[in-house]
C-alpha cells in the first residue's frame, strides 16, 4: 500500500521553476533571441505591387456623355463612390425595395451569421491561446489489486480521492500562436469584406431586377400595341384582297408579320415574370408577393457618376479587400509553419488534496502539489514540417496570384462599365431621334389622313414604324439606367474597418491577435 506521503511526492514529478530555469537560462536567452526575428519567419503579406494605368480602357475616358434623353451624364474623376448609390434614382418605391432587400434577405442573414461566427471563433483562439488554462480535477475511483501467493501479496481493494486546480501556459517564443492568431483574424477579414461585398451586390442586383422588370412591361405593352396593329392591317389587307385591291401575297405578308409579332410576345413575357419573380426572392418574398413594376419615367438617371482612380479602387472595392485579408493570412500561415519547427516552452502547475480516505483527504497530509516546465523540440517528423512550410508557401503565392487576377478584373469591371455607359447614351440619342421621326410622320399620315389625302392602312402603317422605333428607344433606356447602377457597384465603398461590417459591431480582431 502507498502512504500519503508518498502519493504526494508521486505528483511532484518536477522540481520547482526555479531550480528548471537556473539550469536552462542559457537555453532560454537563446530561444529569446530568435524569437527577436519571428516577424522575418514568413513573408510581410502586403499585396503586390501593381499597374496604376492613367486610364481603364483602350479609348480615352470622355468627361460626358451625350445628351440622351435630356440628360448628358458627367464622369468624376477624383471622387468617392457612393454608399447608397440607389438613392440617386430619385424613388422611393426604389429606396423601399432596396431597403427590404437588405433587411430580410436570408442569404445576406446567412453570410451575417457565419461572420458573427468566425469572429467568436478568433475571440476563443485567441482566449484559449494568450490567457493560461485553468482546470478544475476531481478524482474519486475503488481499484482492486488480485492476489499473487507466490509472492505474499494478498488481494487488495482502496479507494483513491484527489481534487486538483491544474494550470498550464505555453509561451509563445517564436511567435507560432500569434501567426496563427493573425491567421485566423486575417480570414475573418475575408468574411467581413465577403459580406460587405454580397450586401453591395445585393443592392444592385435588386436594383438591376427592378429597373429590367420595369424595362420588360413596357416592351410587353408596346409589343401588345404593334400585334393589334398588325393584326389589324391583316385584317385590312384581307378586305382590300376580297375587293381585288391587294394580291394574296400582300395579305400573306401581312399575315406572316403579325403571326411573327405574336410569336415573340410569350418570350417576353416570361422574361418579365422571370424577372419580377427574381426580384420577390431578392427581397426576401416569395414570388407570388412579387412587388409592382416601376414607373420608368418617374426615374431620374443620374447626372453625375464617381470614377475612382485606380490606386483607390484598390481600397474601395471589397473583393480587393478580401483578396488582400487572404493574403495576409497566408503570409501568417507561412510564419505559423516555419515558427513549428522550433522549439516550445510549456510551464504547468497544480495543487490539491488527495489520498486513500476522506480523512486523509482533508488533512494537512493529503497536500499534492506539482510545478513543472517542458521545453520540445521537433528532431524528426519525417518532413511533414518541411512539407507543410513549402505548402504554405505555394499556398501565398496563390493568394498572391489571386490578389492580382482580382485587381485585374476590377479594372476591367470598371473600364467595361464606363465604355457601356458612354455607347448606352449615343445609342439612346440615335434611337429617341428615330422616335421622334418616326412619331412626327405618324402625326403628318394622321393629319393627310383626315384630310382624305392618303388610306387609312398607310396611317396605321406609320404608327406601326413608330411604336418598333419606340420599343428600340425603351430597350436602351433601360439598359441606360442599369449599366449606371452597374458602374456604381464597380466603384465599390469608401474605405472601411472589417471590424465594423456586419450585423453587429465587433472589436478589430486582428489588432487583438497582433497584440500577443
Amino acid at each position: 500500500m502507498v502512504s500519503s506521503t508518498s502519493a504526494s511526492r508521486a505528483w511532484t514529478t518536477v522540481r520547482p521553476h526555479a531550480l528548471f530555469f537556473r539550469r536552462t537560462r542559457g537555453s532560454l536567452a537563446a530561444c529569446f533571441a530568435f524569437a527577436l526575428a519571428a516577424c522575418a519567419m514568413g513573408p510581410t503579406g502586403e499585396p503586390p505591387a501593381m499597374p496604376q494605368p492613367q486610364r481603364y480602357g483602350v479609348e480615352a475616358q470622355p468627361a460626358q456623355t451625350v445628351v440622351a434623353g435630356g440628360i448628358s451624364q458627367q464622369f468624376v474623376t477624383g471622387a468617392e463612390p457612393v454608399p447608397q448609390w440607389w438613392t440617386l434614382y430619385g424613388s422611393p418605391t426604389l429606396d423601399s425595395l432596396v431597403n427590404e432587400g437588405l433587411a430580410n434577405s436570408p442569404n445576406l442573414a446567412a453570410a451575417d451569421h457565419n461572420l458573427q461566427a468566425a469572429r467568436e471563433q478568433l475571440r476563443g483562439q485567441i482566449g484559449g491561446s494568450l490567457l493560461p488554462t485553468v482546470d478544475a480535477i476531481g478524482i474519486a475511483q475503488r481499484q482492486q489489486q488480485p492476489a499473487i501467493p507466490q509472492f505474499g501479496i494478498d488481494q487488495l481493494q482502496y479507494a483513491i480521492f484527489a481534487g486538483l486546480i491544474d494550470v498550464r501556459y505555453t509561451f509563445d517564443v517564436f511567435g507560432a500562436t500569434r501567426l496563427n492568431n493573425a491567421a485566423l483574424a486575417s480570414r475573418v477579414n475575408v468574411q467581413a469584406f465577403q459580406f460587405e461585398a454580397a450586401r453591395r451586390a445585393l443592392a444592385a442586383n435588386i436594383v438591376a431586377s427592378a429597373l429590367g422588370a420595369a424595362t420588360l412591361h413596357e416592351q410587353v405593352d408596346t409589343t401588345v400595341q404593334l400585334i393589334a396593329l398588325a393584326n389589324a392591317q391583316a385584317d385590312d389587307m384581307q378586305k382590300r384582297y376580297a375587293l381585288g385591291s391587294a394580291s394574296r401575297a400582300d395579305v400573306l405578308n401581312a399575315q406572316q408579320s403579325a403571326a411573327s409579332l405574336a410569336a415573340n410576345l410569350p418570350g417576353l413575357r416570361q422574361q418579365w415574370i422571370a424577372q419580377r419573380h427574381a426580384l420577390a426572392v431578392l427581397i426576401g418574398r416569395s414570388p407570388d408577393q412579387a412587388p409592382p413594376d416601376l414607373d420608368l419615367a418617374s426615374l431620374s438617371l443620374p447626372a453625375q457618376v464617381p470614377v475612382v482612380v485606380p490606386s483607390e479602387l484598390l481600397r474601395s472595392r471589397p473583393d480587393i479587400e478580401a483578396a488582400e485579408a487572404a493574403l495576409k493570412a497566408a503570409a501568417a500561415d507561412v510564419g505559423a509553419a516555419t515558427a513549428q519547427m522550433y522549439p516550445s516552452i510549456t510551464l504547468s502547475a497544480a495543487l490539491g488534496q488527495g489520498g486513500f480516505s476522506w480523512p486523509v483527504v482533508t488533512s494537512g497530509a493529503g497536500a499534492l502539489w506539482a510545478i513543472g516546465a517542458s521545453l520540445s523540440q521537433p528532431i524528426f517528423h519525417g518532413g511533414a514540417l518541411v512539407a507543410q512550410r513549402r505548402a504554405a508557401l505555394q499556398s501565398y503565392e496563390a493568394a498572391n496570384d489571386t490578389y492580382k487576377q482580382t485587381v485585374l478584373t476590377a479594372f476591367q469591371d470598371v473600364a467595361d462599365r464606363l465604355a457601356a455607359l458612354d455607347h448606352d447614351a449615343q445609342a439612346l440619342e440615335a434611337a429617341s431621334t428615330s422616335a421622334r421621326t418616326a412619331q412626327a410622320l405618324y402625326d403628318d399620315t394622321n393629319a393627310r389622313y383626315q384630310l382624305g389625302a392618303v388610306p387609312w392602312y398607310a396611317v396605321r402603317q406609320s404608327e406601326q414604324q413608330w411604336r418598333n422605333a419606340r420599343l428600340d428607344e425603351i430597350r436602351y433606356r433601360g439598359a441606360r439606367l442599369s449599366d449606371t447602377a452597374a458602374l456604381f457597384q464597380a466603384m465599390g465603398n469608401p474605405p472601411v474597418n472589417p471590424a465594423t461590417l456586419g450585423g453587429a459591431r465587433a472589436a478589430d480582431a486582428e489588432t487583438a491577435a497582433k497584440s500577443q
